[in-house]
């Protein structure tokens, strides 16, 4: 690829991204049920995100307080 030039590289860069993009919409089949993920009754991941959000907090007062 060093040999090629800058246009040949974004011309190449268009055909993987091309490739990619296609690969995806085949994952994806028509008249198919998939699952969705909803923050809903999702009550653990809601007390581990405030868990974090509690430490960050109190790290920054630490550091202001030092």
């Amino acid at each position: 690829m060093k040999g090629l030039s800058r246009s040949d590289k974004f011309y190449l860069m268009q055909l993987l991204i091309s490739e990619l993009a296609q690969e995806e919409a085949d994952l994806i089949k028509p008249d198919q049920a998939y699952p969705v993920w909803s923050p809903y009754d999702a009550d653990e991941a809601a007390d581990t995100m405030l868990k974090v959000l509690q430490t960050s907090k109190a790290q920054r007062v630490i550091m202001w307080e030092s």
